[in-house]
Formats: structure tokens, sequence, C-alpha cells
């Protein structure tokens, strides 16, 4: 199995190169601030874009060394000195950066006018437009620029420290399912086991393992919940979820309709399917644990690695050479760790660390058809990273609810690929049901996710949560999303203390509805034929990065988000898949 090699980013933690960039990273910032600190409203348009590239070039310094300890850290978090490192790495960059913070706060202190003005005199300012422009979202919501300095300078005692918190406590931990001592990821995978009884060992030892931990996980829950109410208060946001939709760049109204549109959706999706579900499994009723059952006449084989690889990059190929051949990088390269180990980050991620590098894939592969499409997911994501880093730094980054386009785009393309080679009927059904169940993770339970949170944070505004508090919220929109094919055990109560969403991205779970709903609006135009030139367009898309709202990219595409049709639109792409499967039961 691929494991990655950093030394792209640095070499070691050791490496002198990384104390000379940090060095170096100090000295530019403290003369930056000395030359523009109070000065940026008497600037003209020319020299405050040259001001913007200089804070650009310190920023992604300071984004390579950040990249490089999160990396090592999620490499293998049960080592100490993984976890200085990072530690020490986090307080260092923090000092660094308070000398930059004053540069963001006074630019939104311009006028709307002032800012236009030098914007129209400056050619070269009007190349940083988007980001100013995204920037100034969080204008009525800055505060003093004393506050704003404290709060950034106590990040690594506060919300960074509680993350690190939870992330050692998950990497250390250890789940007893059946006399064996597995990791939490290689537990969470025995519930997709065959035999019915390991998966409810499984579900015991996870059960087992978190309810003796969970005063703790409350701790985090409850201290998380609770920062972010001062904060959200502080900053004047109108709900808890506002910040994150501020930060995607996208209306509270729009997460509203999707949302609204998906709950309404759940008796025609997840409770539908889940029913059929229990009839092929020969149940009355499902437990949680045969949520991800594999069906009867599924054949549990063990992909191997090479096999996975060219499944993805031949759909891939078929879709855009040009994304086959920048995908094909990161197996050319030790662009990617695959690997089974204690102490590594649980799921998978793609890491974008800075322009002037390359992304990062980290997956936990246990060779099932669900890995492998993980692996088309984050390979998405990482071919999404390399086109969108054309733009630079600061303009590359794209917003969360766009961020999932190409990751869920690259699964339809994998998926559609292997089914339209299929000619079984039986095995057609099959790949079609595991589809359905991907796309119900992926919708249904993300926005239960995002209900479960949105009702968390509303009840710690009334006081501190208990443990059987949390765990009645967290039965609630389980019942109401997976619907009456199951019955819950008590003991699923405290399955929300594993998912690191909630601690380290609050609210940013919809993101994966959104990406998913918007991909098969998006895929269906492709294959409806549509849109003349869709492969150069659909690149244009992701070279954009963070330079357009999700309006301009889909218009080419005819296709709005705002509109209240939209969602249902994508909804049933997985509905008409339920129909099908339906007609071949």
């Amino acid at each position: 199995m691929p494991v990655w090699d950093l030394s792209d980013l640095y070499a070691s933690p050791e490496d002198p190169r990384l104390a000379a960039d940090l060095d170096r990273a100090e000295e530019d910032g403290k003369a930056f601030s000395a030359k523009f600190s109070g000065r940026l409203a008497g600037l003209p348009g020319d020299t405050l874009a040259e001001a913007v590239a200089d804070y650009e070039r310190i920023e992604e310094v300071l984004g390579r060394a950040m990249s490089y300890g999160q990396l090592v850290f999620a490499g293998d978090a049960q080592d100490p000195a993984n976890g200085r490192f990072f530690q020490t790495l986090q307080e260092r960059v923090t000092t660094i950066s308070s000398h930059l913070l004053f540069f963001t706060l006074e630019l939104n202190r311009l006028e709307d006018a002032e800012l236009e003005r030098k914007l129209a005199g400056s050619m070269a300012l009007r190349r940083w437009q988007p980001w100013l422009r995204d920037l100034r979202v969080f204008r009525p919501h800055q505060l003093s620029d004393e506050l704003e300095k404290l709060l950034h300078e106590k990040e690594v005692t506060g919300r960074a420290a509680w993350n690190r918190l939870f992330d050692e406590t998950i990497a250390g931990m250890t789940v007893t399912v059946g006399g064996e001592e597995l990791t939490v990821s290689a537990a969470l995978n025995r519930l997709s086991d065959r035999d019915r009884a390991v998966r409810a060992a499984a579900a015991k030892g996870i059960s087992e393992a978190f309810g003796s931990r969970i005063r703790l996980f409350g701790l985090i829950t409850n201290t998380l919940a609770k920062d972010k109410e001062i904060l959200d208060t502080w900053r004047r946001y109108p709900r808890p979820g506002s910040a994150r939709n501020r930060g995607n760049m996208v209306e509270d109204e729009v997460v509203d309709a999707l949302v609204t549109a998906v709950r309404a959706s759940y008796p025609r999706l997840s409770h539908r399917y889940y029913a059929m579900k229990a009839k092929w499994l020969g149940l009355p009723r499902l437990q949680h644990w045969d949520r991800n059952a594999p069906l009867p006449e599924e054949q549990d084989r063990s992909i191997a690695w090479p096999e996975a690889v060219k499944t993805v990059l031949d759909s891939y190929r078929a879709f855009s050479p040009d994304l086959a051949a920048i995908g094909g990088r990161f197996f050319e390269r030790p662009w990617i760790d695959a690997a089974l180990r204690p102490g590594k980050a649980s799921g998978a991620f793609a890491h974008p660390t800075v322009p002037s590098a390359h992304p990062y894939l980290l997956l936990n592969y246990h060779g099932k058809t669900r890995d492998v499409m993980t692996l088309a997911h984050e390979l998405g994501h990482g071919v999404h990273q390399i086109l969108a880093g054309e733009q630079g730094y600061l303009l590359s980054g794209t917003p969360l609810t766009l961020a999932e386009t190409a990751s869920v785009f690259g699964e339809m393309l994998t998926f559609r690929g292997l089914l339209d080679a299929e000619t079984d009927l039986k095995r057609r059904r099959l790949m079609l049901a595991g589809k359905v169940e991907d796309m119900l993770n992926t919708v249904v339970r993300q926005i239960a996710f995002y209900r479960f949170e949105t009702l968390l944070h509303d009840e710690r505004r009334k006081g501190e949560l208990s443990a059987e508090q949390i765990a009645a919220l967290w039965m609630q929109v389980q019942t109401e999303s997976l619907g009456p094919a199951f019955d819950f055990t008590e003991d699923y109560g405290v399955y929300w203390a594993y998912i690191p969403h909630f601690v380290h991205s609050p609210f940013y779970v919809y993101a994966y509805a959104f990406g998913d709903c918007l991909v098969n609006a998006l895929y269906g135009v492709y294959r409806d034929g549509q849109v003349q030139d869709f492969e150069r367009k659909y690149l244009e898309l992701l070279k954009a990065g963070g330079t357009l709202r999700h309006k301009e990219l889909l218009a080419p595409f005819g296709l709005d988000a705002s509109d209240p049709h939209f969602w249902q639109r994508g909804l049933d792409v997985i509905s008409g898949f339920i129909d099908e499967l339906e007609k071949t039961a």
C-alpha cells in the first residue's frame, strides 16, 4: 500500500529549511506590518495590490509549514513527538501571523466607495477583487483590532487544543471486537461485514469504547459549542450555522432550502430503500449495524489496490484524458497514504497544502467497493486542488459547497463507468443498490448530521447538555432520517462521538449533500448532452478556484442553486435509482 513522502514540503520536523522559512516569515511579517499598518486607506490601487501580493507570499510560507505539521500529525497522532511538534508549530505560526492580522481588518474598514475607487484605478488590484469580495462578507461581523488579535492568539489554547485532545483520544483508542483489539477505523469497517454476528459484535465494541469515554467527548462537545456561541454573539451572527455559510459564500436561505428539500424527501429516499433492504436481508426490522451490511448476493471480494487505481483512472479518462493525466500524478509520485496502521487518522481527506507544492491524499484502504469510491472521491479533490492552484494561494481556495463538486463528480464517473459496462442484471442491481447507499450516506445522513448539530447548538444555549440529552438528540435525528425500518438499541446513542466534523468543522457536513445534489444535476446535464463543450466548461469550473461564486460557476450549465426546484432535481436522481431497484427486485 502506498505511503506518502512529505519531503516535497520538508524532509523532517528538524529540517533546517522549516526553521529558516519560519524565521524569514517572522522577519517579513514584522516588516510588512511596519510598512503598511495604519496606511491602507491612503495607498493608491497599484501599491495596495503590491501589498496583497506580499501578504499572499508570507501567508503561503506559513501555509506550507502548517500543512506539513497537520500531515505529520495525521500520519501518526499516537506518537507524542508528533503532537508536540504540531502544537509547537501552531503556536509559532500563530505568533507570526499576528503581525499580519491588521491587514484584513484594515481592508475591511475601508468604505465601499473608497475601495471601488482604488479598484477602478488599478488593473493590478482588480486581480485580487474576488478575494476582497469574499473578505468583505465578514465585514459586519468584525470586532476591534485588539479583540481580533486576542482571539487569534488564544486559538492555540482554545478550539485548536480541544481539537487536538479529540484527535489524540480517537487515535489512542482500541475497540474490542470478538476478543480482538482494533483501531476505531478498523472497528467501523467491521460494520460492513457480511456476517451479522460480526457486525453486532463491532457495534457492541464501538458502543462500549465510546460509552466509557462519553463524559470526555461530552465535555469537548459542550465546551466547543459554548465557545462558538460566545464568538457568534460577539460577531452578531444570527444563528449557529451562519458563520459557516458566510465562509461557504452561500446564503442561509439556500442552505435552508436544501435541508428542507432533503428532510421532505426522507420517505421516498431512505425510508423506502431501507424497507427494501430489510426484505432482501430477510429481517423484519434492521438494527443500526445492518445499515451498511452487504446484500445477500453481493460478492465479498477484496479489491486489490492496483485494480482500484485502474478502475478510477479509466473512469476519469473516459470523461477527460486531461483529468486522468492529472490524477495519474498522485499514483506515479508518493502523494497518497492508503496504508492501515495504528495512530493514523481515520477516514479520508485530500489536503491541498499550498500551490507551490501539491495536494496529499489520506485514505484507510480496506479493499471494499466503498474504498474504491472513496479513492475516486478524494482523487477528485486532489485534481480540483491542482487545477485551482493556478489561481495562487489566496484565490485557489474553494468554498466547501463547491469543494465537493469534483470529488462527487469523480465518484459518479467511476460508478457510471462500471454500471454502463455491466450486462448481468443481478450484478447491475447490486451495483445500483451500493450507489444508492453511498448517496443516502452523502445526502440523507449528512443532512441528519447537520440537523443534529443545529439542535445541539440551539439546546446548548440553554445550558450544558448531559450525555443523555445529546444521545436523545442523536436518536431523534437518526429515527427521523432512517425511518421505520430500523430499531435502535439504546447504546447507539453514543455514535455521535466518533464524528470528527462536529469538532473540527461545525456545520461543515451539509456541504456533502450540497455537492451530491449539485453533481447529480450537473451530471444529468452532461449525460443528456444539453451543454456543448461540457468537458472544457467543467475544467474551467475547477480552475476557477475561489474566484467565482456558485451562481456564476453553474450558469454555463444552465443551473441555479438558488432556484427552489434545483434541489429536487438532484434528489430525483436518487429516487430514480430506487425506482429502478424496485422494478428489478
